[in-house]
């Protein structure tokens, strides 16, 4: 068995990680999972979130907003929505992701609301971004 895997974290501005990781904790829509080196082949939606590398250098920690992430065995590679290296989170930053799911929601419920589906989505979402505001120690506020 390998003892690393090659992880990529790309968001729609910028490539935020590629290193060789001994694992990778990925908040999946369905819950949380962690992939090893030679781990079976995945792809999964992701909810909002934090992603956790452990690599060589130490862990490190990103939070996401959502996107896909896709397991091969040799490599792992999660495209996100919107994502920032834990340490580079503000308020305001965390602000700017809440406003954006409360206005998606709003969108929703105005122009979809005969498709409850879409609305509960926007309503999890919204959720899902507090809770991770409360985990990491923002309020949404």
């Amino acid at each position: 068995m390998a003892e690393t895997v090659q992880f990529d974290l790309v968001s729609p501005e910028r490539l935020l990680a590629s290193v060789a990781a001994r694992e990778v904790l990925i908040p999946g829509a369905e819950g949380d999972m962690t992939a090893l080196p030679d781990h079976a082949p995945l792809i999964t939606t992701l909810r909002p979130g934090i992603v956790r590398v452990s690599a060589a250098d130490g862990d490190k920690e990103y939070v996401v907003t959502g996107g896909f992430a896709e397991i091969n065995g040799e490599s792992i590679s999660i495209l996100a929505e919107r994502a920032l290296a834990r340490e580079d989170m503000t308020q305001a930053a965390f602000k700017a992701m809440v406003d954006e799911a409360t206005e998606r929601l709003a969108r929703a419920q105005e122009t979809q609301a005969d498709q409850p589906g879409i609305v509960d989505n926007a309503t999890k979402l919204l959720a899902d971004m507090v809770a991770l505001g409360d985990h990491i120690g923002m309020s949404s506020n």
